[in-house]
C-alpha cells in the first residue's frame, strides 16, 4: 500500500499578501459606479474650468474706435482697442453715427493732448481711462508673480490635495470599520499578516489617489496648451513634479493615520470620534496655505510641516521663493515622519483590529 504525500501550498510572502489586499481595494473601487461617476465629474470640471478660463481671457471685448491721421500716435501701444483708420473727420463721424464704432479719435490742436473724442450719446468710460495721461512707471521687481495667479495656483494645489486626501482617506476608514463590524477581518487575518492587510489598504488607495492626480495633471497640461497659456504652463512645470512627489508620500502618511484611527472603533457611527483629529490635520494646514499664500514667513514655515508641505512647498517653488535645497529637506522630513507614522499606525491597527465593543483608547492601542 502506497501513500501519496500531499504538500501544503506555501503561504504567500508579505509582499504577495500586501499586493493581494491592494488588488482587492483597487477592484472594489474601480467597480464602484459612484467612484467612477464622481471621478469623471471632477475631471470634467477641471478641464472645463481651464478651457473656459483660457478662452475668456483671450476673448476680451475691445472698444471699436475710428482714428484720423496723426491721432493714431496717441493710441500707439494702447491695448483693448479695435482701431479703424479713417481718411477724414467727416468719415470718422459717419462711422460713429451708423454705429460701426463707439467713438472717433480725431486731431485737435486746441487741447493739451492734441486729440479729441467724438461719440454719439456717451463716451465709453474705458476709452477715457485708456487715453488718460499717466506718469512713467518703473517696477523694481518686474518678475514678481501676479497675486491673483499666485492665489489660484495655491488654491488649485490645496484643493486637489485636500479633496483626494479626504475622499480616499474616508474610504479607507469606512472599509476598515465595515470589515471589523462584519467580522470579515477575522477571516482575512487568518490568511495574511496584519501588517500586510494594513499595507495593502494603504498601497491600493494610494495608487488610486496618485492615478487621479496624474490624470488631473495631464488634463491641466492639455487645457493650458489648448488655450495658449504656455507661460503659465512653463512656470508650473517643476512645481507640478514636486507636488506629485510630495503628494505620493504625504498621502501614505494620511492613509496610515485614517486606517489606524478607524480600527479603534467598531461601528460606522463612531468613525468621526477617532478620525476627526486626522481630518483637522488636513484641513487646518490647507486653509493656512490658502489664506497666507502671500505671506512669505508663514508659507516658509508651512512648507516644512509634514501635513501642509505637499501644498506649501510647490507654491513656494512656483513663486520662486524657495532655494534649490529646501524641497529636498522638506521631502526628507516628510519621509521620516511618514515612516514613523506607519510604524505607530501599524501598532495601533494590530492592537485594535480584533477588539469589539467600546472605542479603544489611544494609550491601550499603543501598549497592546
Amino acid at each position: 500500500m502506497t501513500t501519496t504525500a500531499r504538500t501544503r501550498p506555501a503561504a504567500p510572502s508579505l509582499a504577495q499578501s500586501t499586493w493581494l489586499v491592494a488588488e482587492r481595494e483597487l477592484t472594489m473601487r474601480l467597480r464602484s459606479k459612484a467612484f467612477l461617476i464622481s471621478t469623471g465629474i471632477l475631471l470634467a470640471l477641471v478641464l472645463a474650468s481651464i478651457v473656459i478660463g483660457g478662452f475668456a481671457a483671450q476673448n476680451t471685448d475691445k472698444t471699436p474706435v475710428a482714428v484720423v491721421g496723426v491721432a493714431a500716435q496717441s493710441i500707439a501701444g494702447v491695448d483693448g482697442l479695435e482701431v479703424t483708420d479713417s481718411d477724414s473727420v467727416e468719415a470718422a463721424t459717419a462711422l460713429v453715427e451708423n454705429g460701426t464704432v463707439d467713438a472717433a479719435i480725431v486731431p485737435d490742436g486746441s487741447t493739451p493732448l492734441g486729440i479729441a473724442i467724438i461719440a454719439d450719446t456717451e463716451v465709453p468710460s474705458s476709452l477715457v481711462g485708456m487715453l488718460s495721461m499717466a506718469p512713467p512707471v518703473q517696477l523694481l521687481d518686474d518678475s514678481a508673480t501676479n497675486p491673483l495667479i499666485a492665489y489660484l495656483v495655491a488654491l488649485g494645489f490645496g484643493l486637489v490635495f485636500f479633496m483626494s486626501a479626504m475622499t480616499f482617506g474616508s474610504t479607507i476608514a469606512q472599509n476598515v470599520v465595515e470589515e471589523k463590524q462584519t467580522r470579515v477581518v477575522e477571516i482575512l487575518m487568518s490568511a495574511i499578516p496584519v501588517h500586510a492587510l494594513l499595507a495593502g489598504k494603504v498601497v491600493g488607495n494610494s495608487i488610486l489617489a496618485f492615478g487621479q492626480i496624474a490624470v488631473i495633471s495631464a488634463l491641466s497640461i492639455i487645457g493650458l496648451t489648448i488655450t495658449g497659456q504656455t507661460d503659465l504652463l512653463s512656470g508650473l512645470g517643476m512645481p507640478i513634479v514636486w507636488f506629485a512627489l510630495f503628494f505620493a508620500i504625504g498621502f501614505i502618511l494620511l492613509a496610515a493615520l485614517f486606517a489606524a484611527t478607524a480600527s479603534m472603533v467598531s461601528r460606522q457611527e463612531d468613525i468621526g470620534s477617532t478620525t476627526t483629529p486626522v481630518t483637522m490635520l488636513v484641513m487646518l494646514p490647507y486653509f493656512l496655505v490658502i489664506f497666507f499664500n502671500d505671506n512669505p514667513t508663514v508659507l516658509a514655515i508651512m512648507s516644512y510641516v509634514p501635513f501642509s508641505a505637499p501644498v506649501a512647498m510647490p507654491v513656494r517653488l512656483f513663486l520662486g521663493s524657495a532655494e534649490w535645497w529646501e524641497p529636498l529637506l522638506s521631502l526628507a522630513l516628510l519621509t521620516v515622519t511618514t515612516l514613523v507614522t506607519i510604524w505607530l499606525g501599524s501598532r495601533i491597527y494590530q492592537n485594535s483590529l480584533l477588539r469589539m465593543g467600546a472605542r479603544v483608547k489611544l494609550g491601550e492601542a499603543l501598549r497592546g
